[in-house]
């Protein structure tokens, strides 16, 4: 599944759900937690069930981010969402693997009611929103068969440890929280799945995001959150690998092909290694391309 970009829709908004549905985005992220007030989350949980049965004429992907699980309401969440349409949880606020896991129980019995085949369903983390969290990084490694992403967010992080910000004034994330993107990055990778950077929260400043979505790419993540529809298309364009990025990581994966006991090889001129090969692996895969 590709997740290049994810559109966050807020789930109590039916004239954003309209608009974010022709956005182009890979997902788009139904919101039942921090884009919804509390008088009405039991009004979205009802229009995100809806707007799951219409997935089969949306070309993005849908995943419900959920109310966290210190919250009480995941469960009923889970109970209205899980049904054919829905491709993906996300998970707000975990503290670690487990939390994968309960979510995930949860799951398993739901896909059986809602006669979706088992393990449709994945699971996707905001992996740094809680202190306990950045100490729990590790653990998605090995990962659980349903889990297929690692995000991190700033803004709850900054709330839990009592930051008055988490950004210098050029704009740049400050130390604690350059931290938690590096980590997340780091356990995305351990446990392989994709890196998919947190959201830019400027919406107007396209330069800005197109800057800050090639850093991304070039520090390793594969994808990006967006929160307005404008967005999208500087995000697919900075994390799509160029024509010219694919044709040599082509002539590397086939040039090892030939070779298959090599661990070194010349290809015009410059010697290749495994790593290289890894990274086009990596490349090609990121365009949904087989290596």
């Amino acid at each position: 599944m590709r997740l290049r970009s994810l559109l966050f829709v807020p789930g109590d908004s039916e004239r954003k759900f309209a608009k974010a549905r022709t956005a182009g985005a890979d997902v788009l992220i139904l919101d039942l937690e921090d884009a919804v007030a509390p008088s009405m989350k039991l009004a979205a949980r009802s229009m995100v069930s809806g707007w799951l049965g219409e997935a089969a004429t949306i070309d993005a992907r849908l995943f419900v981010r959920v109310n966290p699980l210190d919250t009480a309401m995941t469960a009923d969440d889970l109970a209205a969402v899980v049904r054919p349409g829905l491709a993906g949880i996300l998970v707000p606020k975990a503290n670690g693997a487990q939390d994968v896991a309960t979510v995930a129980a949860m799951i398993d019995g739901l896909e059986v009611e809602a006669g979706i085949a088992p393990g449709t369903v994945k699971i996707m983390v905001v992996a740094t929103e809680t202190p306990q969290a950045m100490f729990a990084l590790g653990s998605y490694t090995p990962p659980h068969p349903r889990l297929i992403g690692l995000t991190w967010g700033a803004e709850d992080l900054a709330a839990a440890i009592g930051a008055t910000g988490n950004k210098e004034p050029d704009g740049h994330w400050t130390e604690p929280y350059r931290l938690a993107r590096s980590l997340c990055l780091f356990a995305a990778a351990s446990a392989g799945v994709v890196p998919v950077d947190t959201l830019y929260a400027d919406f107007r400043d396209g330069e800005g995001l197109e800057t800050d979505c090639r850093r991304a790419r070039r520090d390793g993540f594969l994808g990006r959150i967006a929160i307005h529809p404008d967005q999208v298309e500087t995000i697919n364009r900075c994390f799509t690998p160029s024509e010219e990025e694919l044709a040599e990581a082509r002539k590397i994966v086939a040039a090892f092909a030939a070779r298959p006991d090599a661990g070194t090889l010349g290809i015009d001129g410059k010697m290749y290694d495994i790593p290289h090969l890894k990274a086009a692996q990596k490349t090609l895969a990121a365009a949904g391309e087989s290596a």
